[in-house]
């Protein structure tokens, strides 16, 4: 019986086709999955470069390309006969001996560039890669017939204009060694490309060399697993091999924090690995995200993975943490909490204003960063407290006077049965951990609520809701698995998990697998390279890049807000003309005003595409984004910035969260970013 693997190239080109098209090639493959007389039988490929490569008739005038080792057939591509036969000839296959992967190698294409290396080799004396001996290349997988092409290379340009002809595990060693990097260096790169490795690499078993590479092949074992294959979106089947490795590893002795830029896969690896943990089945799990909207999107796409494995489902959770602390002080107390209305919290605070010293601003910063991140409880710990973050220094009487304020705050919510979000999380924690007692530990893990617990969107949590998460789960193998980005974070919340007693292991995702290379370094230069928290450490985005490139974003000024908004309804059109559907584009800006007069005037144009705040495009992702209003005096907000006089780094941290915010919308676009405002640009736009 023949076996077929499902590459992401053919699944996607698969959802591409006319329905009918569709309907007839997956009749055809169900035929050749169970060997029917009527199936569709390989035919070689004239003139192509790789012996192990057919083609497979499924529809009219439309076929697959297959790679064929024995009974295996890897479908790697699919489309009209025309691009079917072009698509086999033009490229050929490998199994990398250093690492075990498979490779896809543009053949044709470095063929053709070779006479154009060769004229500039005998122009120059240079040589990119004269530092190292074919030995040593080939000791890190590069592959031999790939060398004569470098030996001719005498710039890193010209490493860089066969990027798309290459394979990741070939570019992204020979990249470092081209920056002035070591060996060592490149061998660490490759650690994007692979899984880990046991016992030795056969280069002629591709179906070894497919189960190390799960981003690149799924099995198809009868006619249900294509149909769910090639049915279900791409993340649901295909993992990244750093993704793979992290989501599936069988034993993690402490916590896991696992950073990545935009479109690294953040959240696509925290829904497997709570689908991993559900199918193992060593207790209840909870996947906690940033908002309640998030979880429901969450919940939605963990539908999918554990789709039919209603045991597995049944044992995750899938919420916020603002209401995983709701419930548990509700159940503790008998009746659901109140939580303080914004508007009622912010009059309280201007009820507290200890004079003209200390405002409003700087009482809630000083509670929340503070007091109610180290669960200070009386005066005399507020005294000795540090204040880490805060650049305002206060004596002994500064703190007591900012302590009464805040008290009154306090005093106010406690007397009106209210509390903040924090403060139910703090309290929530507090309940479990009474429940709990301090003397518990793995001996009796069930009385904890949980016995996993998965974290997306790590950055934004502040630390009454980690102390919660911590008290929520049992200090056990596999407890807590943590995803998040410190350049995305939406609140001032700058903590670093090992100083509220989280110490973790940390991996770091370096490929953006939605982002185009020309919006991935625009979004770059616009966020800045540093950011705080999670770690100790500052996070930067050196060696953060992206594997496409694509059209640049596009920055637009105009006259007048009306001007802008009639720029954004044609351009919205454009976009729907060329074929775009609606649920893929998205519109936003930073006020709810903005946002309110774009979708009236797209609606009057019969286009109904998402249209929301900076702050609800977290988590998301569409083909093409425009981002309206980024002008000075609309980005940053000047009602979100502490004044310099108050505190001058507070207001440099507002400033660093508002270009987060802008940084997070740009990301959410996997095809075209469009940036416009009227009259002065935002200072966070890029020159």
């Amino acid at each position: 019986m023949p076996r077929l693997a499902i590459s992401p190239r053919f699944a996607e080109g698969f959802h591409a086709l006319p329905e009918r098209i569709c309907q007839e090639a997956l009749v055809a493959l169900r035929r050749f999955l169970c060997n029917a007389p009527t199936a569709p039988y390989p035919e070689k490929v004239r003139g192509g470069r790789d012996a192990k490569v057919a083609t497979l008739r499924l529809a009219e005038d439309h076929r697959a390309v297959a790679v064929r080792q024995g009974d295996l057939h890897w479908l790697v591509s699919v489309g009209t006969d025309a691009e079917a036969w072009s698509f086999a000839r033009r490229h050929r296959f490998r199994v990398n001996p250093a690492i075990g992967v498979v490779e896809t190698w543009d053949a044709e294409g470095l063929e053709r560039i070779e006479p154009a290396l060769r004229r500039a080799a005998e122009a120059s004396d240079e040589r990119l890669f004269a530092g190292f001996c074919d030995t040593d290349l080939l000791a890190i997988g590069i592959d031999h017939r790939l060398l004569p092409l470098l030996r001719l290379m005498t710039a890193q340009y010209h490493l860089t204009a066969i990027e798309p002809l290459l394979p990741v595990s070939q570019y992204a060693p020979l990249a470092v060694l081209a920056e002035g990097g070591s060996l060592a260096a490149a061998w660490r790169a490759l650690d994007c490309c692979r899984t880990p490795v046991t016992g030795e690499i056969d280069p002629d078993d591709l179906a070894a060399a497919l189960r190390r590479t799960p981003g690149e092949a799924a099995f198809a074992a009868d006619p249900r697993d294509l149909e769910r294959i090639l049915t279900l979106p791409l993340w649901a089947t295909f993992l990244h091999p750093q993704q793979y490795t992290y989501a599936t590893w069988p034993r993690y002795d402490t916590p896991v924090l696992v950073t990545g830029g935009a479109g690294s896969g953040k959240s696509v690896t925290a829904l497997h690995r709570a689908a991993v943990l559900a199918r193992a089945g060593a207790g209840p799990v909870l996947l906690v995200t940033f908002s309640q909207g998030l979880a429901a999107e969450m919940s939605r796409r963990l539908d999918m993975i554990l789709g039919g494995d209603d045991a597995a489902r049944s044992r995750v959770e899938v919420m916020n943490v603002d209401r995983l602390a709701h419930r548990i002080v509700a159940e503790a107390e008998g009746r659901p909490p109140k939580v303080v209305g914004a508007a009622d919290y912010a009059g309280l605070w201007q009820e507290a204003r200890a004079g003209d010293r200390f405002g409003a601003a700087f009482l809630v910063r000083e509670w929340e960063q503070v007091i109610l991140a180290q669960d200070l409880r009386t005066l005399e710990e507020y005294q000795a407290a540090p204040r880490p973050g805060r650049s305002v220094p206060l004596d002994a009487d500064d703190r007591e006077l900012v302590w009464n304020a805040i008290q009154h705050v306090a005093g106010r919510l406690r007397d009106s049965g209210r509390r903040t979000l924090l403060q139910l999380a703090s309290d929530a924690a507090n309940l479990l951990g009474r429940a709990v007692g301090d003397l518990l530990g793995e001996e009796q893990p069930e009385r904890r609520p949980y016995r996993h617990i998965v974290v997306d969107e790590a950055q934004d949590l502040h630390p009454a809701q980690w102390r919660l998460l911590r008290a929520a789960v049992p200090e056990a193998p596999n407890d807590l698995f943590i995803v998040g980005d410190p350049h995305q974070r939406m609140f001032d919340t700058r903590i670093a998990l090992t100083d509220i007693g989280i110490p973790v292991r940390r991996f770091r995702l370096k490929l953006s697998y939605r982002l185009s290379h020309e919006v991935l370094s625009w979004s770059a230069r616009l966020r800045g390279g540093l950011a705080d928290g999670l770690v100790p450490s500052h996070a930067d985005l050196g060696g953060f890049r992206a594997l496409r490139h694509g059209p640049r974003p596009i920055v637009r000024g105009y006259v007048s807000p009306e001007a802008e908004i009639a720029g954004l309804v044609s351009l919205v059109a454009e976009w729907i003309d060329e074929g775009v559907p609606e649920d893929e584009i998205a519109v936003t800006a930073r006020t709810p005003q903005l946002v309110a007069t774009a979708r009236s005037a797209l609606r009057e144009a019969g286009i109904t595409v998402r249209v929301m705040v900076l702050h609800g495009m977290k988590g998301l992702e569409f083909r093409r984004v425009a981002v309206i209003g980024v002008a000075d005096g609309v980005i940053p907000a000047p009602d979100a910035l502490t004044p310099a006089e108050e505190d001058p780094v507070a207001r440099a941290h507002d400033m660093q969260r508002e270009r987060g915010l802008l940084y997070v919308a740009c990301t959410r676009a996997s095809e075209m970013l469009y940036v416009s405002y009227s009259g002065v640009p935002s200072p966070f736009l890029p020159l």
